[in-house]
């Protein structure tokens, strides 16, 4: 009892402190490789199962491929919101912990919930009523059947998707990657085995036959929402049954607080928008290829399934830019610009060497990585396009870093607003533009849809760069000009 008291009166005065919020308050490139590590291989293990999930559908033909291809954005749309709460909040928690404002990040916390329980069932009802209208209109075709029964049970399952989401960052936001590492591997490892159980009538391995569900392209979704439960099961125990976080959740009496919403909003919003905005680009690539390029479900095929290929190949950028939101948020809330810099520049150094080995590879091996995917004899002609993309495409890998590891940096510093900006420059409108500018105007057909990719990627990373050390330097000339004020 004297153990519990102490904690809760040093909660009270700000003191208290876990492992994780000690790492965050420590030193900043010991921080990033500590967070990131964790994070890199739980994304990893992730988007493997991204692409094993498509692998296993790639035997049904280049139809369900398509069909997947065409539920992707939405899924992504879900994910967009999910990660804005999630980042709203957990941006916000980093801050308060950076501040040693302990029941301020417990409260931000709770709204955090609140509010993603209210997104879900807002997204859950409207995607899921509409669903075969959405996909005539993006011209489904004659994989609309299979694209709505797909993305029904994604749509119902949405609750898995918010759940997990969120709750990873809020034990992100405290420094505790591990725990999320372990229930995001969990989930996708248990994903890839379900996967071939649910889509096929039977499977033989090594002469052992084993029954299936035989569901066909719904057979993955149901994959993937079962494995999301587990997961969201495994967290909530951790959240709210064992209360061994550094945030405690007590609900009753919750009344929301404006300016709490108003801190997870300013950057929970940019980044829902933010996300949402790379979704829909790749809706809009996807009506391009069909409509303007004349390229057809085939072209969708070709740039959803290298797509995924490409989201494995920036994965260590993604599992960077959460230690860089929650170090750079930490340093921000106590005023420690310095720390915040060195932690910035340092993400951006080893995210640049990862994906400059990681581009090399892909460039060798698309050949490989292309026939792995074109296995049924029906999704054999897509091959060689399928190849040229992997190869074009990992051009901008190493350029990714720039852009991604910036808008996290906003982002943790409570500036959400400038990292929306800088996607939307990128997604929105550069991407657009130099695709129709290969594609069309150059008459480059397909390949210039790929080649406008890149252009365009390249060219917003950088913008994106620039934008942040100026905004550092900013901070630093501030902060120095406080100091001398002081001192005279």
């Amino acid at each position: 009892m004297k153990n519990k008291l102490i904690t809760r009166y040093d909660s009270i005065q700000g003191n208290f402190e876990t492992k994780g919020t000690k790492t965050l308050l420590g030193d900043p490139k010991k921080a990033i490789r500590i967070l990131a590590g964790p994070m890199i291989i739980a994304m990893f293990i992730q988007t493997i199962y991204n692409l094993v999930d498509t692998w296993w559908v790639s035997f049904l033909g280049t139809d369900a491929l398509a069909a997947v291809g065409f539920v992707f954005p939405f899924f992504i749309i879900l994910m967009a919101f999910a990660t804005g709460v999630g980042i709203g909040g957990g941006s916000a928690i980093s801050r308060k912990i950076g501040a040693k404002d302990k029941i301020g990040a417990d409260h931000v916390a709770i709204h955090t919930i609140i509010l993603m329980i209210l997104v879900t069932v807002i997204f859950t009802v409207f995607l899921f009523l509409f669903a075969r209208d959405i996909f005539t209109w993006i011209g489904a075709g004659n994989t609309i059947d299979m694209a709505v029964g797909y993305s029904q049970i994604i749509f119902a399952g949405s609750i898995f998707i918010f759940f997990t989401n969120v709750a990873n960052a809020i034990l992100r936001s405290e420094g505790d990657a591990k725990r999320s590492m372990y229930a995001m591997m969990f989930g996708a490892i248990l994903n890839i085995f379900l996967d071939p159980l649910f889509i096929y009538d039977k499977l033989t391995i090594y002469n052992i036959t084993i029954p299936g569900l035989g569901l066909g392209v719904p057979g993955a979704a149901w994959a993937t929402v079962f494995s999301l439960g587990i997961s969201s099961a495994v967290m909530f125990n951790w959240l709210f049954l064992r209360k061994d976080t550094y945030v405690i959740f007590k609900f009753h009496g919750f009344k929301f607080n404006k300016n709490i919403l108003k801190d997870i909003f300013k950057v929970g919003i940019p980044a829902a928008l933010l996300q949402l905005s790379m979704a829909i680009t790749m809706i809009i690539v996807n009506i391009i290829i069909v409509t303007v390029v004349n390229a057809g479900t085939d072209g969708v095929a070709v740039y959803q399934t290298g797509w995924k290929v490409a989201t494995l190949a920036i994965m260590p950028l993604i599992g960077i830019s959460t230690a860089v939101i929650s170090v750079t948020g930490a340093a921000y809330g106590a005023k420690d610009y310095k720390k915040l810099n060195t932690a910035y520049i340092y993400s951006l150094k080893i995210g640049l060497i990862i994906e400059i080995i990681i581009a090399l590879a892909t460039f060798i091996l698309a050949p490989y990585i292309a026939a792995s995917f074109t296995t049924s004899e029906d999704a054999t002609r897509i091959f060689y396009t399928l190849q040229n993309f992997l190869m074009i495409i990992c051009l901008f890998y190493p350029g990714v870093a720039f852009g991604m590891l910036s808008s996290s940096m906003f982002q943790g510093t409570g500036k959400g607003v400038n990292s929306l900006l800088i996607t939307l420059i990128r997604t929105i409108i550069f991407t657009p533009l130099f695709i129709v500018l290969f594609a069309t105007i150059l008459s480059m057909g397909l390949l210039g849809v790929w080649w406008g990719i890149v252009v365009a990627n390249l060219v917003g990373s950088m913008i994106s760069f620039i934008w942040g050390k100026i905004y550092i330097n900013n901070l630093l000339k501030i902060k120095n000009g406080n100091i001398r004020q002081k001192i005279d």
